[in-house]
């Protein structure tokens, strides 16, 4: 065995360590869940395969539902800083499950290519990709019977949390300069405890995403960024935590946005006494079921 072999070049706590040798250690969000029909609400799920040469792929999410009615369609973006967890996690497939369930989404979870091994913007790209696939379903002719039988591509929403706030956000602004990328029109975004840049990017950022363009970057940097008001959708719910490190980037996104000149309605929720993605970690707790309820009702307004 090289001697060499554990002996650490990075090392990026509570997140990921990288060894000499190439190795990645994560250091946390590598528990996995089956996809299954949940026992108490009968929301179904199960796992495709988008790009058999990148791997990427997604969990889908259909809910117990017998109505011949068409149902919204949930991109849903997960968080873990671009380098851990993913939608086959237990805090992910729970809360996408209980998301379909309240809200009566169909919804599809993006396992987009992770750092350090494919350093940023490599999720931006997947994701971009698996919307892409998720739109060649809008005519009921895709691949996928879940979404071309019940996904009503009319009302099309993108969520994310945290790091995957932030790509929900690129993703939005991709459609307003450019409203035929995406593959449809988003009705609407709900962005949870987003990651956005504050400063100088930190060492972690600096190593994940190595060509970032610095303060001006806009997937990191949205409030100065002159396309802010051409965001691609109609309807934007943003939600902080009074606790948390990232608050303050949550409600400066909130008013940048509200500021542009942007022709859609934003609103914000911020949960008192609770720190970063709570809802995740304590998921039946009555703010958490408080937070489910309002992403839920945002889902389904007229």
């Amino acid at each position: 065995m090289d001697p060499h072999s554990n002996e650490v070049a990075h090392d990026f706590p509570p997140f990921f360590r990288v060894y000499k040798d190439g190795r990645v250690d994560r250091l946390l969000g590598t528990e996995t869940l089956p996809p299954t029909t949940d026992p108490l609400t009968g929301v179904h799920s199960k796992d495709i395969t988008i790009s058999p040469e990148t791997g990427l792929s997604a969990r889908l999410y259909l809910p117990n539902t017998t109505s011949a009615r068409k149902l919204p369609l949930l991109i849903y973006i997960h968080g873990g800083a671009f380098c851990v967890e993913t939608p086959f996690s237990p805090l992910y497939h729970n809360y996408v499950s209980s998301v379909a369930a309240e809200a009566n989404v169909v919804a599809v979870s993006i396992h987009y290519r992770r750092a350090p091994e494919h350093p940023l913007p490599i999720a931006y790209d997947d994701t971009l990709t698996a919307i892409q696939w998720a739109a060649a379903h809008s005519k009921g002719d895709g691949p996928e019977a879940w979404l071309n039988n019940h996904a009503d591509f009319e009302r099309v929403f993108l969520a994310g949390d945290s790091a995957g706030a932030n790509i929900a956000h690129s993703m939005a602004r991709r459609a307003g300069v450019d409203e035929r990328l995406l593959g449809f029109k988003i009705l609407g975004m709900v962005i949870v405890h987003p990651f956005f840049g504050n400063g100088e990017p930190g060492k972690l950022m600096k190593y994940i995403y190595p060509t970032m363009s610095g303060p001006d970057d806009p997937s990191f940097y949205p409030a100065p960024d002159p396309k802010l008001r051409s965001l691609g959708c109609s309807r934007v719910l943003v939600v902080v935590a009074e606790k948390d490190a990232l608050r303050d980037r949550g409600w400066n996104y909130y008013e940048s946005l509200r500021k542009s000149g942007w022709g859609g309605v934003v609103d914000i929720v911020e949960t008192k006494g609770e720190d970063h993605v709570f809802h995740l970690f304590n998921p039946k707790c009555e703010k958490a079921l408080t937070l489910l309820k309002q992403v839920a009702a945002f889902f389904n307004q007229d």
